[in-house]
């Protein structure tokens, strides 16, 4: 579990103790169930991570644009606010890049968030072969929270950071890969495979 998730339920439950005791038990109920539901939103189950020549989901979600843009293909996954938002490596390699970029809210599922919204772009390199993929905010997700420094070494799969509440992830292939997913496809992050190296 990500450690937010039990702050801000200590905080509810603390809350919502004193409500029932400053007045009726039954008006602390919602401050509980708001505190139950922190706690399961920031859950961060273990997953099996595929091996090969893979770039895997960095998200858990839904795939809502795979849009070839010059030799390049960008692939959107939008996370609803019942998904997982803990982001996870595509690919194994080293950390080349991250580049934080400030901007708008707006709600995530729209094609204008991957460049207008506020943003954490990781640029994860190995053996010639490169995955750009942002942590996009959205508009509940006010926070984007990244655990790494350029210079890391990653394994695929490996737990890289978080975007509190709804938000988006989008990724950038090159020529040298082939993109194995489909628009409506919902997938996991790090045991989901979203695109494959060419031989």
């Amino acid at each position: 579990m990500v450690i937010d998730g039990i702050y801000y339920a200590l905080g509810l439950f603390a809350g919502g103790a004193l409500v029932s005791y400053l007045t009726r038990p039954a008006f602390g109920i919602p401050m509980f169930i708001l505190g139950l539901f922190c706690l399961w939103f920031f859950r961060d189950p273990e997953r099996k991570i595929p091996t090969g020549p893979v770039a895997v989901s960095p998200a858990d979600g839904k795939i809502v644009w795979i849009k070839q843009m010059g030799d390049q293909q960008r692939v959107s996954v939008f996370l609803n606010i019942f998904d997982v938002h803990v982001n996870r490596s595509p690919i194994a390699g080293k950390i080349t890049n991250i580049e934080y970029k400030r901007g708008k809210f707006l709600v995530a599922s729209v094609e204008a968030a991957s460049t207008e919204n506020e943003m954490n772009v990781i640029t994860v390199e190995s053996k010639g072969v490169k995955v750009v993929f942002s942590q996009i905010a959205g508009l509940i997700a006010r926070r984007i929270v990244c655990y790494k420094t350029i210079g890391d070494v990653v394994s695929a799969g490996d737990r890289v950071g978080y975007i509190k509440f709804g938000s988006r992830v989008d990724l950038w292939f090159g020529p040298e890969w082939t993109v194995e997913v489909k628009e409506g496809q919902r997938v996991s992050a790090g045991s989901s495979i979203i695109a494959r190296r060419k031989e």
